[in-house]
């Protein structure tokens, strides 16, 4: 078992969903967690719910925007301005849309490629080196299934988290001989504001988890002793994301649009 007594955890996009949950179990095993998002009253309802169950030293909120350009490196100089040590770093914050490509806002893609990628790198940056050093510390970059396969109306989307899922794999490769556990986990279609706010169809229907079973996934990969690189959360999206292994990529692509593909607004 991982003692988290005493840790400090970095939990981006903790406003709600996967990061909310996210919080809320590492606070229950011990864990000061540090909340960031751009929804300061999402924020301070969350740190006082974890304060009144855990003792006032238990949560803490940086509002912040990570979109913004260097908001990671700018992220990572306040914390260590204060001293704080990252002994867990959760990076949660993404978003996307379901669009063709050619309709979709230029300036909606930079902000999702900056928060998906450029600010997730930053903060990996940022905070494992110190992890390595002590030769002891967590990782968990949230991925998706949708790193498995192209997503025609996710294109940019499924393009950030492949890139999450390589990277995250990569720097397990660098780190497995040390204490310190690197994790990509991969959610499929999960109960949160992100199908909220994107959208979703009914052939996703039977694909939808709960935060919760995210978590799950979480945990019983990071206590093993030989920690993957990576875990896919639940058996269909499991079945699901690396059926891409057995089909043609054009297939592939083909099913893929065909689930995602926009209804025609009247």
């Amino acid at each position: 078992m991982i003692d988290f007594t005493g840790k400090t955890a970095l939990i981006t996009g903790a406003s709600s969903g996967l990061g909310e949950a996210y919080a809320l179990k590492l606070a229950g095993l011990g864990v000061k967690v540090i909340l960031v998002a751009r929804r300061t009253d999402r924020l301070r309802a969350l740190a006082d719910r974890i304060i009144s169950e855990h003792g006032i030293y238990a949560a803490s909120v940086l509002p912040m925007d990570l979109s913004t350009r260097d908001a990671g490196a700018t992220l990572a100089r306040i914390l260590k301005g204060r001293g704080t040590q990252i002994d867990v770093l959760v990076n949660n914050a993404g978003f996307g849309e379901t669009i063709k490509f050619v309709d979709e806002d230029n300036r909606f893609i930079v902000d999702e490629l900056t928060v998906n990628i450029h600010t997730l790198v930053e903060l990996t940056h940022a905070f494992l080196p110190g992890m390595v050093e002590r030769n002891d510390g967590i990782v968990i970059n949230i991925a998706s299934t949708a790193a498995f396969q192209s997503l025609p109306y996710m294109a940019v989307y499924g393009a950030t988290k492949a890139f999450v899922l390589s990277f995250t794999e990569a720097l397990w490769g660098e780190t497995k001989h040390t204490k310190v556990k690197v994790l990509a986990v991969c959610p499929g279609p999960t109960a949160t504001e992100f199908f909220d706010t994107n959208g979703t169809t009914p052939a996703l229907g039977k694909f939808i988890r709960t935060s919760e079973n995210v978590i799950e996934s979480t945990f019983r990969a990071l206590e093993k002793e030989k920690t993957p690189a990576a875990v896919i959360d639940g058996p269909l999206n499991k079945l699901t994301a690396l059926s891409s292994r057995f089909v043609t990529r054009r297939a592939s692509i083909k099913l893929s649009g065909k689930i995602l593909k926009p209804k025609e607004k009247n």
